[in-house]
């Protein structure tokens, strides 16, 4: 017997709305994403509700939480406008150009390099548009689970989810201090003098937190944690402030600035870790997304190279 769910679940923007609602968390941000009012928003979520017949999303502290129900319709709704997208996409090939929606979901120090990968894939192909969500690690963790996305970009994938990936990148984690903080001044540093100065960490989720909890684990030692920030921006402007010293990616020094910051030589340093692209077994590629694949492996890896070598930041022991 065929099922008749797809004469219920909405039409084809009430889907738009729907990942719209997910992906910023808020009915009001996704108002302003797809430029209607918070009321429109809300009355076409409940019509969609309503023809479901059950609660799509729920509010905990002002944040919309979706129920199980809700996220297999997200999935759903991803599958459904993917078909669309892919088949703009053979249109356009037919037509002779190549457009759709890339879909990322990055962690938040990735956000430094992806513009740089992105760039010279929209100079390729300027007809495609692209959906970037930024988070921590088990931000984007819970949208890989929910399948949302095409590609997720982690420097420690997780290992309880099907999927593939490729490394392609070096991500080695450096210490650093303000030039003039007395620490800059001493050399053959080690672990133990890292460990004795107020230190600025990444909040718990973070994956550079837990490559450094790792790090630690193994040499068995101890930081003395002052702050806990959410921002990588924010812990180098602390460090430029002199209220501690810290352990970034050298990339968040690459191409966020490094203006009167130094890196410090521990002797144990760097914590040398990898970025991935990473994505799901479970989901479909789309054409654009098999385009994307290709130029990351393609130009995208050996352009990130280059301008890691030209800044002397690229390490290995």
């Amino acid at each position: 017997m065929k099922s008749r769910l797809h004469a219920h679940v909405g039409t084809i923007r009430q889907l738009e709305i729907l990942l719209s609602v997910h992906d910023k968390g808020s009915i009001k941000e996704a108002a302003k994403t797809l430029f209607l009012t918070q009321p429109t928003i809300s009355i076409q979520m409940k019509k969609l509700s309503q023809a479901m017949g059950a609660t799509l999303f729920n509010y905990t502290n002002r944040q919309v939480v979706f129920t199980d129900i809700g996220l297999e319709l997200v999935k759903t709704a991803v599958e459904v406008l993917d078909s669309f997208a892919r088949l703009d996409m053979a249109i356009g090939n037919i037509k002779g150009f190549k457009s759709g929606t890339l879909r990322l979901a990055v962690v938040t120090t990735s956000e430094y390099f992806i513009p740089h990968l992105l760039g010279p894939f929209l100079e390729q192909y300027p007809d495609i548009d692209i959906q970037l969500n930024i988070g921590n690690r088990e931000q984007t963790i819970e949208r890989l689970k929910q399948g949302v996305d095409d590609f997720y970009v982690f420097s420690h994938p997780p290992t309880d989810i099907e999927t593939e990936a490729i490394e392609f990148l070096k991500n080695p984690l450096v210490a650093i201090a303000h030039e003039d903080h007395p620490i800059a001044k001493k050399k053959n540093l080690t672990l133990k003098d890292l460990c004795q100065e107020p230190f600025l960490m990444r909040e718990q989720g973070s994956g550079t937190r837990y490559a450094i909890e790792e790090f630690l684990k193994q040499h068995q030692v101890n930081l003395n944690i002052k702050m806990t920030i959410e921002s990588n921006e924010a812990i180098k402007h602390l460090v430029m402030s002199k209220l501690g010293i810290s352990i970034l990616s050298a990339h968040t020094l690459l191409y966020g600035g490094q203006r009167g910051l130094v890196r410090l030589p521990i002797k144990e340093l760097p914590i040398n870790s990898n970025w991935f692209f990473v994505w799901s077994k479970a989901k479909r590629q789309t054409l654009i997304a098999s385009e994307f694949l290709n130029h990351i492996e393609s130009n995208g890896r050996q352009l990130l190279q280059q301008e890691m070598v030209k800044s002397e930041l690229a390490y290995t022991k």
